[in-house]
């Protein structure tokens, strides 16, 4: 048996907002032909950049200690974290997590050239924030969950997930080319989707909707107390999604008809 792919790091941001139907989040539903989830309903969010290691940003909110014991990794790996969560929002869906010490920035649309520039890695976020005068806003975020990519898979990821309000004149897009089709949900209905086969959801992606689901408004959800466990679900017989176990799998694999079983199999999480 071969030994497992080594892990990357990589955030993952669950934007959120009040609505009267209950607690929305942004969901993208990733094209097929991506390498990994392709097809799969996700939260923005990518692998850590080399460069979001760089030190040298301005910073407010709690520090890199702070997020390093959170998401249990080393300093330098929890900045390049937070930075990779702001950067890889703002590039997936033009919500810019950053701007003075008190405010976000006012017009994130103004900065489409910027925001190109770090899609297409010609500019890393460092130097973003540097050109244009802003300031990271640790503050926003909030920490939720930490999963593991089993070992069997072939791609794998070390993911921290954050929660973030949406701020107040900003708008999440669908200008990227990972997504075929994004939109606000709430979570609630996003986990019905599920059930009746409207979207597929990998189990990391289905336990925060299910948790979110239980909570009546953000500010609710952002005060509640949370300890953060690594999740790495256990892969035992089966194919793909099909062979894992992690805490309420039970669930999660009851929802699925026949119809969907070929869907899944082979892809995991």
């Amino acid at each position: 048996m071969s030994a497992p792919v080594p892990l990357r790091d990589a955030s993952t941001v669950v934007l959120v907002r009040d609505s009267d139907a209950g607690i929305e989040v942004f969901l993208q539903r990733r094209v097929e032909q991506m390498a990994f989830a392709g097809g799969m309903t996700v939260f923005p969010g990518g692998g850590v950049d080399p460069r979001d290691r760089d030190a040298d940003i301005a910073w407010v909110g709690p520090d890199v200690d702070f997020w390093a014991d959170v998401f249990a990794t080393d300093a330098a790996s929890a900045r390049a974290l937070v930075c990779a969560a702001v950067r890889e929002t703002f590039e997936e869906c033009g919500v810019l997590l950053a701007g003075t010490a008190d405010d976000v920035h006012p017009d994130p649309s103004s900065l489409f050239e910027a925001r190109a520039g770090l899609v297409a890695k010609e500019l890393s976020f460092a130097q973003f924030l540097a050109d244009e005068g802003l300031v990271l806003r640790a503050d926003l975020l909030s920490p939720l969950a930490h999963w593991i990519t089993p070992t069997n898979e072939r791609r794998r990821y070390d993911t921290r997930f954050f929660l973030a309000v949406l701020p107040a004149g900003h708008r999440a897009d669908g200008e990227t080319s990972e997504a075929a089709e994004t939109k606000w949900q709430t979570a609630a209905d996003a986990v019905a989707d599920w059930t009746s086969g409207g979207h597929f959801l990998l189990p990391p992606t289905w336990t925060q909707l299910k948790y979110i689901a239980g909570f009546d408004t953000v500010a609710d959800l952002i005060a509640a107390p949370r300890t953060i466990t690594p999740i790495q679900p256990s892969v035992s017989d089966g194919e793909g999604i099909l062979g894992l176990g992690f805490a309420d799998s039970d669930s999660y694999l009851a929802a699925l008809g026949d119809g969907r079983l070929d869907r899944l199999k082979g892809a995991a999480g």
